[in-house]
């Protein structure tokens, strides 16, 4: 039976992690050659590309984004015997699932302050989409997650707020009445895609999937340089300095709810979880003010960034 060796799992999330090849094999003590190959012998054994060679920076793949989120679990469960094995008392760990668009957030720095909080609980961070977070907790996957859905769930949050959903364009935006209207998305899981093909497709507008990635710089970069438009809630838009499209000649949107759910079965790191809940809860709902927009510098930033 063919095995994955740890090491090559290891390099894969610390360069998804550091967004950068280069620190990666800082942090790792190896040479950049070095840590391209084993990539490259990665993707070999899994016999599918794990990143994104089109997207700017790094970005994964639909398959690179489970393969990351397997291999965190994967390592947490390694150290824990590692330190078993010498003597040392293992640390707990806390399983999290984020949302994809929020991977690139402030959101992993709110975690490393929150870990000062508590010095002996590991993190593992996960990003996917909100539907099958939502099944992992159920399943005991995880332990806590953040998510944005068009309805609400069935699981009980321990925190919940609404933001509403606005369309994002640039200065470059053309819609055309009598073409199909052209969306940026994350994907047919996104609840952001979901409220947007409902909305046109109830006011009878055609549309067509121009562009679709996990990642929200590639997404920003294609709305930037006139692909379409895309849909999120409004926070994010503004605290990625997006430009909200409010008078669109297209139909309005829903709210979003966003929650913050627990798993109820936790047992010894519930009382974590829910500290880090609340820490998160108090970061989240502070709704950005919107700046004032210059369009062009914005616009500017999104192609150089």
């Amino acid at each position: 039976m063919q095995t994955i060796p740890t090491e090559l799992l290891r390099t894969l999330v610390t360069i998804v992690d550091l967004r950068s090849f280069t620190k990666a094999a800082q942090v790792l003590g190896l040479s950049q050659p070095a840590v391209s190959a084993q990539i490259k012998r990665l993707q070999s054994l899994i016999g599918q590309d794990l990143l994104d060679k089109s997207a700017p920076g790094v970005s994964l793949t639909p398959r690179g984004v489970a393969v990351v989120a397997a291999a965190r679990r994967l390592l947490a469960i390694n150290d824990e015997i590692l330190q078993a094995s010498n003597g040392a008392s293992p640390h707990q760990t806390l399983r999290v699932g984020i949302p994809n668009d929020y991977s690139g957030s402030r959101i992993p720095a709110t975690l490393a302050r929150f870990r000062l909080r508590w010095p002996k609980i590991g993190f593992v961070v996960t990003s996917g989409t909100s539907d099958s977070m939502l099944r992992a907790l159920g399943q005991g996957d995880l332990d806590l997650v953040l998510a944005v859905t068009e309805t609400p769930p069935n699981a009980k949050p321990r925190h919940m707020w609404m933001r509403q959903a606005v369309w994002v364009r640039s200065d470059t935006t053309r819609i055309d009445r009598d073409r199909p209207v052209p969306l940026v998305s994350y994907g047919e899981d996104c609840a952001c895609q979901r409220v947007a093909v409902a909305a046109l497709s109830q006011t009878g507008r055609r549309f067509d999937l121009v562009f679709t990635s996990v990642s929200l710089t590639s997404l920003a970069a294609a709305v930037a340089a006139g692909f379409g438009v895309l849909v999120m809630p409004r926070g994010r838009a503004l605290k990625n300095n997006l430009f909200i499209w409010d008078d669109a000649p297209l139909p309005t949107l829903p709210q979003l709810y966003c929650g913050i759910y627990v798993r109820d079965e936790a047992g010894a790191m519930r009382t974590a979880a829910d500290d880090l809940a609340d820490y998160l809860n108090a970061d989240l709902r502070a709704e950005p003010q919107p700046p004032h927009w210059d369009t062009g510098a914005v616009v500017a930033e999104l192609r150089a960034g």
